[in-house]
């Protein structure tokens, strides 16, 4: 008998067929967390935001009127930019919802809409509230 330095066929379709196997069972439920994974993104996003908005209050003394005001503003006191890049988008590829006037509790109101991209929605379209 001759010493073998490789694989037959039979060996490598069986290889092949047990990947495929784990594949197809694996694969589903990595796909499944990419919503939520993203939906998490958005939200430490806005909680960097948050950090970059409460600075630029510090400085300044009063939120900005827009997030844009974060990396280049002219009001006095302004110390910054506040933010180390441009402004980030949502993982959807959306610029954030941010009004200095807020309708709630919190002196702003900062959101991003989803995968929609539109106001509203449910499931994956739904708001990402900043809490």
């Amino acid at each position: 008998m001759k010493n073998r330095a490789g694989f037959t066929l039979i060996e490598l379709l069986i290889v092949i067929v047990i990947l495929g196997l784990l594949a197809s069972l694996v694969a589903p439920k990595m796909f499944g967390k990419e919503e939520s994974s993203k939906i998490k993104i958005a939200q430490t996003q806005m909680k960097m935001l948050e950090t970059s908005l409460d600075t630029f209050r510090l400085d300044v003394g009063s939120y900005p009127d827009n997030l844009n005001e974060l990396l280049k503003s002219d009001k006095k006191g302004w110390d910054g930019p506040y933010l180390p890049k441009d402004l980030p988008l949502d993982p959807w590829g959306n610029p954030y919802v941010y009004s200095a006037t807020p309708a709630g509790e919190k002196p702003y109101n900062m959101l991003s809409y989803g995968a929609d991209g539109k106001e509203g929605g449910e499931g994956k379209g739904a708001d990402v509230l900043h809490q």
